[in-house]
């Protein structure tokens, strides 16, 4: 890591943790959340530089972030534990599901968290045609002042053009839900846009954080959201604030980021 990026990565936790107190009073709890697919932290200019993720993160102070396109110790990445290193550099609890076995590790999504994480699992979504195994990853954590666990899930849905295996992933996780009765929030990419079937079914028991289209892809002007933050039950949620950050080379996607807050 160059001594200027060390230095704006120490500055920016240094500010994240001197604010964090600030989101925790009233009638709800504050959150930020981005949902970030990494592409194993190569960016479009072929570089492989895991800081400048650090850096994109850090720079929105977020309590929980959902990664995607992770690499766990695989050798095209150096066989680093890329978990291991995000959680380092942002100075934040860390949780990884491997769905895929590659080159001597694994591959991925995420999770970090502000709030250390009380338990963790992960599980396959359903493949269809061979395809890449894809999973969710989900962990529970305990907010300042809510009575009850968060459930907060990390995805990533098939990319291939036939919508079948999205639309079997989508159902499964609304399945996954029956045994949750408390907050959660999804993150992820789904690889499909709003008005999709995948989508609509997502949506009857979750409510996407953002009104109008936030295009993430392709990274350099995108003209399509495929990446999405959604939350359950949409009475207990208030959104502040949904965009897209302005970083287009860290990765092939770019990151979203929500605002909400959960009402006590």
């Amino acid at each position: 890591m160059q001594l200027a990026d060390s230095l704006c990565v120490v500055s920016a936790v240094v500010l994240w943790l001197s604010t964090a107190a600030a989101a925790e009073s009233g009638d709800a709890v504050r959150l930020r959340v981005i949902s970030y697919n990494i592409h194993h932290g190569e960016g479009v200019d072929t570089r492989l530089e895991l800081p400048r993720i650090a850096k994109v993160l850090l720079s929105e102070q977020p309590d929980l972030v959902a990664l995607q396109e992770v690499d766990d110790r695989a050798a095209r990445t150096g066989s680093v534990s890329q978990p291991a290193e995000l959680a380092r550099l942002t100075s934040m609890h860390v949780a990884f599901g491997g769905n895929i076995p590659l080159q001597g590790g694994r591959y991925g999504n995420a999770v970090l968290s502000r709030y250390p994480v009380q338990r963790e699992w992960n599980r396959e979504l359903p493949n269809v045609g061979g395809g890449e195994q894809r999973g969710v990853l989900g962990v529970e954590v305990e907010l300042p002042g809510v009575s009850e666990r968060l459930l907060f899930c990390s995805t990533h849905f098939d990319h291939r053009p036939a919508a079948t295996e999205r639309i079997q992933s989508a159902e499964r996780v609304n399945e996954l839900m029956r045994e949750w009765s408390g907050p959660a929030v999804l993150a992820g990419d789904l690889n499909d846009v709003r008005g999709s079937q995948a989508l609509q079914i997502l949506e009857r028991q979750w409510l996407v954080t953002n009104e109008g289209e936030l295009p993430t892809i392709p990274v350099e002007r995108p003209v399509r959201q495929i990446d999405f933050v959604l939350v359950r039950p949409r009475e207990r949620w208030r959104l502040v604030e949904c965009r897209v950050l302005s970083e287009a080379v860290a990765s092939d996607h770019r990151a979203i980021l929500s605002v909400l807050e959960l009402v006590r």
